[in-house]
């Protein structure tokens, strides 16, 4: 994670403006972006970009995305990975424009 979050984060002139992060929540990993609120500035706001959960009986990722009603939902074309990496690989690529937009 530490080596995709590094190669995705903006310049460093602009991170006060827009930043890219992680965290870990139990067994998921979630990506989100780091911005000031559009509704107050001094605000920070962190818009989620998707997220991984890991099921201890299926041994499998579970990849997730934000819509606009703010819930998570499985991601269609690949709802599942069995390792992170392919997690990554799928919010790197992008291929139907749910994560990044």
């Amino acid at each position: 994670m530490d080596a995709f979050i590094k190669r995705r984060r903006p310049k460093p002139s602009i991170r006060a403006e827009l930043d890219l992060a992680y965290r870990i929540e139990g067994l998921s990993v979630v990506i989100h972006e780091i911005r000031p609120s559009y509704a107050n500035p001094s605000v920070l706001a962190e818009p989620m970009v998707a997220k991984a959960t890991y099921g201890r009986k299926t041994s499998l990722w579970k990849v997730l995305w934000q819509r606009a009603d703010l819930k998570w939902h499985g991601y269609e074309p690949q709802k599942t990975v069995k390792h992170i990496d392919a997690f990554i690989q799928l919010v790197d690529d992008d291929a139907y424009a749910c994560f990044w937009g």
